[in-house]
């Protein structure tokens, strides 16, 4: 199968949808990789490692994708690359079409399969190509929210781990799956009094028995979330339902009783976002205040740090797309239910539930 890896378009966005060991196993496999023109010059990988891995490489995008029968990429597609893609070709990428209604429209009109990272699902119920990604969010929100609290940033100018004689600050951690963790680890690992939010009675459990008392841990309801925002200098939102819009746990009404100067990181963004008044912002411009409420809602946080963030996920995306590639589509959607679990496009219709409800009036308008 001829596979094509073009250059991400989206604002700083520096990752690349594939390695030049992962074009190199695909190669080992058998399969053509056209890579565009310093796809991965953000991340160092120069074209002459894609060659020495025995890929092609093209000259632009529409070479890319007027050749491949499967492009492989990171993020969503632009407008531009939608118009690129054509019937009878597949496109695997992060697709999150739950906030992106023009992205879906646009994907239908193309008439390719399209499979999203962020919903293939694996035997445990768990979102295996999603993961990486979600660690690496994680691990970065109190990194970002560390600096926002700044003073200079607008923030309340509270150190996360206190001082000598001085109280550490409170995190609030909305959502205990793989962003919460990783969020509450380096939270508490900066010194932060953490609290993390959950639905999930026996998650909260399995989180209190690992962090032992470092982190505290409540039932998610409504009136415990206000409570831990309400007290937090920072919160983090990690709420996940796969496919779908994520939930608004905090709305604008609550705003006026958090702290001024307190910092939102809505990890979520890509989702919908878990505020009220969260919208997505880039790595140029990150941040913006509502209310005297810092929000950092940037929509690829991880390609801040694309070296690893491509490394973590071409190791788990190559096995995928070497199915794909020695079966083709239809038989590999055909015998791995997990990966036909990302299914989100195929036909010009909607194929994934949580993407169509999310889409419902959207798409009806």
């Amino acid at each position: 199968m001829k596979i094509g890896v073009p250059r991400e378009i989206k604002v700083r966005e520096y990752r690349v949808g594939m390695t030049p060991s992962g074009v190199r196993e695909l190669i080992a496999s058998g399969h053509q990789v056209l890579v565009e023109a310093a796809a991965g010059a953000g991340v160092g990988y120069e074209d002459a490692a894609y060659v020495d891995a025995g890929a092609s490489i093209a000259a632009s995008a529409a070479e890319v994708f007027g050749t491949a029968d499967l492009i492989v990429k990171v993020k969503e597609p632009q407008p531009a690359e939608c118009a690129m893609l054509r019937s009878g070709q597949t496109l695997f990428t992060y697709l999150h079409l739950a906030a992106a209604p023009e992205i879906t429209r646009a994907l239908m009109q193309s008439g390719a399969t399209c499979i999203a990272y962020e919903t293939v699902t694996d035997g445990r119920g768990g979102l295996p190509l999603l993961r990486p990604m979600s660690e690496i969010a994680g691990r970065m929100a109190p990194q970002v929210g560390a600096y926002h609290l700044q003073k200079a940033q607008g923030g309340c100018g509270v150190l996360l781990g206190g001082a000598a004689g001085v109280l550490p600050a409170k995190v609030a951690v909305l959502g205990g799956g793989i962003a919460g963790f990783h969020a509450a680890d380096i939270a508490i690992g900066m010194r932060a009094d953490v609290t993390i939010l959950d639905i999930s009675l026996e998650r909260l459990a399995e989180l209190d028995r690992f962090f032992g008392g470092r982190a505290k841990t409540a039932h998610a309801s409504r009136a415990n979330v206000l409570d831990a925002v309400n007290e937090a200098h920072l919160v983090i939102g990690a709420v996940l339902v796969p496919g779908a819009s994520a939930p608004k746990l905090v709305r604008r009404s609550d705003l006026s009783a958090l702290r001024r100067g307190a910092v939102l990181v809505d990890v979520a963004i890509d989702q919908g976002g878990c505020f009220e008044t969260s919208r997505p912002t880039t790595h140029d411009d990150p941040a913006y205040t509502v209310d005297g409420i810092v929000h950092y809602c940037v929509a690829n946080m991880p390609g801040a740090v694309a070296r690893t963030s491509t490394e973590a996920l071409t190791q788990t995306t190559v096995g995928y797309v070497t199915q794909i590639a020695e079966l083709g589509v239809t038989e590999a959607l055909r015998t791995n239910p997990h990966l036909a679990d990302g299914l989100n496009i195929a036909e010009g219709r909607i194929t994934h539930p949580g993407v169509a409800k999310a889409m419902a009036a959207d798409l009806a308008a």
